[in-house]
């Protein structure tokens, strides 16, 4: 009996003991992941700062160059005010009455002397021209940027909404890259317009009826694009053509550059004379297609001069402007109607900051259809959300739909087409590497439903030498042969680093992308995360916001929800898509477990830029994961494909 008790004593203090032991483990882990956040947050808050400081740094520049704009404008003022008291001056003495005074005043000792002063006062003498306003110069460096979106920024920092005013940190519009660096347009736009148009192409603006061939002539453009503005020194020629307007067309004719029409606004009838003068006319509006043909089909071209062709290019979502880039100073936590947001007086830049600043916008029946493309691109939801809560997952459908209808680029490359110029630009093709887990069809599941993949490498886990070939079978005939295939066995030897890195060397895409099948991915998870390489300068790009489920808790956990849309130091890994020659430069390290945290330390090391993207598309599978438990938030207990997969 006294034996069996301390056997049970034995084994009750092994069990505490091992009991302990996992407490330490779990002990450890947490201090670990509490250590990781702390870094992370640090170093959030030190991007933080810095991004504010160079906001306000930029700001007070803008303010700066405003306030020089007003002295070179009350400079010139005081110019012209003193030009125009010599004139005074020169008028007065030039006068009869005063030439005559001054012929009395020094002859009036001297008859003869008097006598000659009076017969030239008599003569009539020329008034001198009186002077004219000059325009105020711009500065050297900045009367015709070289980049798109300089000297094109925001320059109104406040709204006010009943009687109050919020200071905003403007919206940045980007400078370049442009999409076609191989092809030059000369394009006459309004600010909407040209804000459209400024990245698809190297674009030469500013130009005017008298100098346009000096301008042109520095770089000669391929396409000249004029769309019907109503200000500005075009309008006027396009409401009657002039000689400048008929001058730019024949210079262009001399070079064989392509002329295009871009109606936008005004009536049809009014802009028929000029725009028959082009070879081609589009039109923003599909409505005014039926009224150009008619006119079209009445007027007889003039002699030499054969019928412009017709075509739509209608206002689209531009993507370097049109993204979901937060505010520095964030989001309005009130619903505007659309009068609110945009008051008339705002110019266009000042447009894309108000378009980021309410938690949602109220748009009237009849709001233009390009207007609500435009603002759900920038991520703000449209409508009064139920509840008073923004619809994140109804913006985000949104958002994905503006840029499914078409971006400008989209757009450009029809025009290109139509005019027969060429249209080609780099495309970002995806290769996929895929750990399957020993699950192939599950990993060919979550793959065949995404977009831009051009090549899978699945490193398949699925046994022996036959099963790899049977994975490469299936997979070939669930993906129909639009997508290259290459399928290794994963040598279970092998770390995930040296597997990835070795995929890595198979793969052909512009993008690589990693993925994890024991992980849940939706069918645009692919498509919209490639977006991210739109409209940032990033390398890599991933989620550090994400969804987890955790089975053996039953719970939903929303890990990082501040980490959208924004440069960050890391990303997890089974979300990672990044530029192939960059993933090659930077190499996995030989790790199963925490090789993608290698990765980013590398990244930040190089200087890499790392960008983590929205929440939604992708969720984390787990049986249990301390870390996730004790960093994330809790949505729900219940699975979390509702919350993550829109």
């Amino acid at each position: 009996m006294a034996s069996e008790r301390l056997e049970s004593t034995r084994q009750a203090l092994r069990e505490a003991m091992a009991q302990a032991e996992r407490a330490a483990e779990l002990a450890r882990l947490l201090d670990a992941a509490q250590a990781r956040i702390a870094d992370a947050e640090r170093a959030v808050g030190e991007l933080r700062d810095v991004r504010e400081r160079l906001a306000e740094a930029e700001e007070r520049l803008a303010e700066a160059r405003t306030a020089e704009a007003a002295l070179r404008r009350e400079l010139a003022e005081q110019r012209y005010q003193t030009e125009v008291a010599r004139w005074k001056l020169s008028s007065v003495q030039v006068a009869r009455w005063s030439r005559i005074g001054d012929a009395i005043k020094t002859g009036k000792s001297n008859p003869v002397r008097l006598a000659r002063g009076l017969r030239g006062a008599a003569r009539p003498a020329q008034r001198p021209a009186a002077p004219k306003r000059q325009p105020v110069p711009e500065p050297r460096d900045q009367a015709r940027p070289a980049l798109p979106g300089a000297a094109f920024q925001a320059t109104t920092s406040t709204r006010t909404l009943d009687g109050a005013s919020f200071r905003l940190k403007p919206f940045r519009v980007p400078t370049g890259p442009n999409t076609r660096p191989h092809l030059t347009a000369a394009v006459v736009a309004d600010p909407h317009a040209e804000a459209l148009l400024r990245y698809e192409w190297r674009q030469t603006t500013g130009f005017t009826p008298r100098d346009f061939a000096r301008v042109l002539a520095a770089e000669v453009p391929h396409l000249l694009l004029v769309e019907s503005v109503t200000q500005g020194p075009w309008a006027e020629e396009l409401r009657e053509p002039g000689e400048g307007l008929r001058a730019l067309l024949a210079w262009c004719a001399e070079r064989g550059i392509r002329t295009v029409f871009w109606h936008t606004g005004g009536e049809v009838a009014d802009l028929a004379a000029a725009a028959g003068l082009f070879e081609h006319i589009v039109t923003a509006r599909t409505a005014s297609v039926q009224e150009w043909g008619a006119v079209l089909a009445t007027a007889e071209p003039e002699p030499g001069r054969r019928a412009p062709s017709l075509g739509l290019l209608p206002f689209a979502v531009q993507p370097r402007v049109h993204n979901p880039l937060p505010l520095a100073s964030g989001r309005f936590d009130r619903v505007l109607s659309l009068e609110e947001l945009l008051p008339g007086h705002l110019s266009y830049p000042d447009v894309l900051t108000s378009y980021r600043w309410p938690k949602a916008v109220d748009c009237p029946p009849g709001t233009e259809t390009w207007r609500l493309a435009e603002l759900a691109a920038c991520g703000t939801p449209i409508g009064a959300p139920e509840g008073g809560e923004p619809d994140g997952r109804r913006a985000h459908a949104a958002l994905r739909q503006a840029y499914a209808s078409g971006t400008m680029t989209d757009k450009v490359d029809d025009l290109l087409d139509a005019v027969g110029l060429p249209s080609a630009r780099p495309t970002l093709g995806i290769s996929v590497i895929m750990l399957d887990r020993g699950d192939p069809e599950r990993a060919l599941a979550l793959l065949a439903p995404q977009q831009g993949v051009v090549q899978l490498v699945l490193l398949s886990q699925s046994g022996d030498e036959g099963a790899a070939e049977e994975a490469e079978r299936r997979a070939r005939a669930v993906l129909d042969g639009h997508v290259g295939v290459v399928v290794r066995r994963a040598d279970p030897g092998l770390t995930t680093g040296v597997l990835l890195d070795r995929a890595l060397d198979l793969c052909e895409g512009d993008l690589v992308a990693v993925m994890d099948a024991r992980d849940s991915y939706g069918e645009h998870y692919l498509a919209d995360l490639a977006r991210v390489f739109t409209f940032t300068t990033a390398d890599i790009a991933g989620k550090a916001a994400y969804h987890a489920h955790l089975r053996d808790v039953g719970a939903t956990v929303l890990r990082r929800p501040d980490a959208e849309y924004s440069y960050l130091p890391e990303v997890t890994g089974a979300t990672l898509l990044g530029r192939r020659n960059v993933l090659r430069s930077l190499g996995f390290a030989d790790l199963s477990e925490g090789w993608d945290e290698v990765l980013m330390r590398q990244c930040r090391t190089d200087g890499v830029k790392v960008f983590s993207a929205d929440r939604y598309g992708y969720v984390c599978l787990r049986d249990h994961d301390a870390d996730l438990l004790g960093s994330a938030r809790l949505v729900e207990y219940g699975p979390a494909e509702p919350h993550a997969l829109v």
